[in-house]
Parts: C-alpha cells; structure tokens; sequence
C-alpha cells in the first residue's frame, strides 16, 4: 500500500534547536515518518528572508539536519534534505507568484509582524513572498499531509487556495494538501518567563533549553527556573505559570498524565521536582545531543547523506515541475 506523502521543515535559525522545537516537531516527526512517505527539509532559503551571516548560516544548516538525524529521523526512512539544494522550490515559488494576489499576501499575518518589527524599509520582498515559497515547498512534492501549528495554519490555507486556483487555470496539476493538525502538546514557555514562549530569539538564554547544551548547563536552567512561593506541584496555567510549565515539559518527555505527576511529587516540594525533570531532560537530550555532534565531527559524511537525500527529493520535485512548465506553456530546453 502507498503511503501519504508528508511535507515539513525548520529554519535553521540557531545553533541548536530548544525542547519547543523537540517537543512540537521533531518527536512527531519521529513517530511520523513510519506512517508517511515523508520529505523532512531545513528551509535555509526561508532564513535568508532576514540577514544572515554566510558562514554561520552554512553552519547553522548543517547543525540542524544533524539534530533532525539524532532525533531520529532517519534518512533511509524520510527523505531528509536542504531545501536549497532542490533548485525547483525557488522555480515554482516564481510560477505560484504569479498567480497570488497582492493583496491575499499581504494579509500574511507573519510578514505583517516581522515588517512592522523590522520597519516597512527593511522588510524584503522575500519576506513579503515567503508563503509563497512555502506553498511551492509543499506542492512540489504532491503532499498529501502538512503537520501545522496554529502559527502556519494561515499559510497551509493560501496553498490550498494556490493549488486549487492552479488547477482550475491550468487543469489537474496539484494535490491540495490537508492540514494534519499534530496531536496536542503543551506549548513551552521560557524557565525565567513562564509568560512567553520560549524562543531562540529571547533576549536572555537562561530560560532556552538547547538540545546541544552541554548536561550540566541544561540542569542549572532547570534548578533555577522561576517558580511560585506556594511550594505545591500543582498545574495551574493562569496562577502558577511557572510550575505549569514545568509540569508539561515533563509530561511531554515521559508520556505521563500531569496528575499522575503532581500525585508522585505531592508535599516533596519544588527542589524535588526540579530535581526530578532535571534527570528526565538530561536523560532525553544527552542521546541527541551526543548523536548530533557525532554527525558534526565529520560534516563530509553528512553532507554527502544531504545530498543523497536532495537527489532523492530533486526526482520527485522534478516530475512535478515538468507538469507545470507544460501546462504553464513555457518551453522547455529538450
């Protein structure tokens, strides 16, 4: 029986993913690539939208496919790849532009965000286009299944729209994609501001568990995670954002109900606790992170199980490109 086809990626942002991007995405994908046909990509056209630094984002590149493998994805399982290295996801980014509104990408609201953090003068038009580039991501592969969070349901949206306007136009050339919406986890929120979403981009790393820390850095970001007074292990998002967020990182990472853990830590107090997570992340992360560095010492062997993978997509992208150009009525070079 022939599987669904999968499509996803991450921006290769920082040096190391943090346990948000473990939690939401890579265990998924995990789990998810034994049931999909399932293309996996770290979109380093998409990071170029803002200023990069050449150097660091080759290498930032390479450390995220390397996270992905230790994770566990598996490239003779997935088809895991750089996006650059498939040359159609920018040539039918431009076919997709040309049928997109104006209007219809400015509604993005991630380009309303970043332009208006940037300053309208320093938004690029690559950032203004970037859905469109992700549509052309998606469709290239004729994806059947999208795994979204609630932040890119907007931009699965217009590539269903995309899809359909291109095939009304054009005639059957498109699968439109489903949204696969993941199975709920908790949202992570940085240990020293249990009020915001733990990001790569907080101002202070003191709250970003990264998957590449070394284990005794990642423990003194546990112990020191800001708490309450109270002293009780109890889940309360609205008056004890702090213990909250704890208690579902632990959940995430064991499987457990929360109640079987606030019943396990009943009256032992928070250092306890900390204690407990401590050696539950530590036990998560040091495989991975051991994994990924192991992959990193020899950036030769990686690169060229990349580029096997990015030959393995480029096939794929390759058929559906073809049918484009043919029904688009450009001629192709025989």
């Amino acid at each position: 029986m022939t599987k669904a086809r999968l499509f996803s990626g991450m921006q290769p942002s920082a040096d190391s993913l943090q346990i948000g991007n473990y939690i939401g995405a890579l265990m998924q994908w995990r789990d998810m690539q034994e049931e999909y046909d399932a293309f996996f990509t770290v979109v380093d056209l998409h990071a170029i939208t803002v200023p990069q630094d050449p150097v660091q984002l080759r290498e930032k590149t390479r450390r995220t496919a390397a996270q992905y493998i230790a994770a566990g994805i598996e490239p003779s399982k997935s088809t895991l790849y750089v996006q650059s290295q498939v040359p159609a996801h920018a040539e039918l980014a431009w076919i997709l532009s040309t049928i997109t509104g104006f209007g219809e990408a400015g509604r993005m609201t991630q380009f309303k965000d970043k332009s208006q953090r940037y300053g309208s003068d320093q938004a690029s038009v690559g950032l203004f286009t970037y859905p469109v580039l992700m549509a052309a991501d998606i469709l290239l592969y004729q994806t059947e299944a999208v795994p979204v969070g609630d932040d890119q349901k907007q931009h699965v949206e217009l590539t269903r729209n995309l899809a359909e306007r291109f095939n009304a136009r054009f005639g059957e050339t498109f699968t439109v994609p489903e949204p696969v919406i993941q199975k709920e986890t908790a949202r992570i929120y940085d240990l020293q501001d249990p009020t915001s979403k733990m990001s790569k981009s907080a101002e202070s790393q003191a709250g970003v568990l990264y998957l590449l820390d070394d284990v005794n850095v990642t423990a003194k970001k546990i112990m020191r995670a800001v708490t309450d007074s109270d002293g009780v292990v109890r889940y309360d998002r609205e008056t004890k954002p702090g213990v909250a967020n704890l208690l579902s990182i632990y959940a995430a990472l064991t499987g457990r109900e929360i109640s079987a853990i606030e019943d396990e830590y009943a009256g032992r107090g928070y250092g306890d606790f900390k204690k407990g997570l401590r050696d539950v992340v530590v036990a998560e992360f040091e495989p991975v992170r051991a994994r990924a560095l192991e992959l990193l010492e020899d950036p030769a062997e990686l690169d060229r199980t990349l580029a096997a993978n990015a030959d393995r997509a480029a096939t794929a992208a390759e058929e559906t490109l073809s049918a484009v150009y043919d029904r688009v009525g450009l001629l192709r070079r025989g």
